[in-house]
């Protein structure tokens, strides 16, 4: 008899993960109760699950970033991939990060949300977990990605296009790694065997970055004032 993989199941908030109150959707769901919608994921894997934090996505940044790593670190002997549910509007920067906070991982780290709340009749959330379990179950299956949608996506290459289509999420200047329909994942990038280096995790992150985008007309002096107090 196949061995079921093990799988850890970490939950963050978002709005899969929420419910609707006076003041808005708000992160209550569990991890647990998460699984509890989705009894069929046990059919094709053993699942643990933990909650380090409890947030709507706008408020997780590298505090939160670092936090997950270190998590997975601990975890790393025990499981065979990890699953975060996880909100939209940043979740894109999170796999990205986590890309580069833990490299040559031959481990399927998938990052995953929804557009409605798991608890809604009409809802993508049951869809995008199940697809992220069973992708994370895979023996292809490797690295840091966002399963959303139906579509696999490298973490270094995710960008949030659509706020309320399902398929929130596109894969820039990059193909998709796989498309997951009808319970079958069909691979367009299969590149397992190519990493040969140990797995590397890092623990810190330099927040004294800032992007500037420039416009014709910005100020050199947007400059010198920016060294002052930033790194890169």
């Amino acid at each position: 008899m196949k061995q079921m993989k093990k799988i850890l199941l970490i939950a963050t908030g978002g709005t899969i993960a929420s419910k609707y109150t006076d003041k808005g959707l708000s992160p209550q769901i569990s991890a647990e109760e998460l699984l509890s919608y989705v009894p069929e994921a046990r059919e094709f894997c053993e699942i643990d699950h933990i909650q380090p934090f409890n947030l709507d996505s706008t408020n997780v940044c590298s505090r939160q970033w670092t936090q997950l790593a270190e998590l997975i670190e601990k975890k790393y002997e025990y499981y065979d991939g990890f699953v975060i549910c996880h909100g939209t509007d940043t979740m894109a920067y999170t796999a990205a990060a986590l890309s580069y906070l833990i490299q040559n991982n031959l481990k399927p780290i998938v990052v995953t949300g929804a557009q409605k709340p798991i608890d809604l009749a009409i809802t993508d959330a049951r869809a995008n977990l199940l697809d992220s379990l069973r992708f994370a179950s895979h023996p292809k299956a490797h690295g840091t990605n966002i399963v959303f949608g139906g579509s696999v996506i490298a973490g270094t290459r995710a960008k949030k296009e659509r706020s309320k289509s399902y398929n929130a999420f596109s894969s820039i200047n990059y193909p998709d790694i796989a498309v997951i329909q009808d319970r079958r994942i069909i691979f367009y990038i299969d590149d397992k065997n190519h990493i040969t280096d140990r797995i590397r995790f890092y623990h810190k992150l330099d927040d004294r970055v800032f992007l500037l985008k420039l416009i014709p007309g910005s100020s050199g002096a947007i400059i010198d004032s920016l060294a002052e107090t930033t790194d890169a």
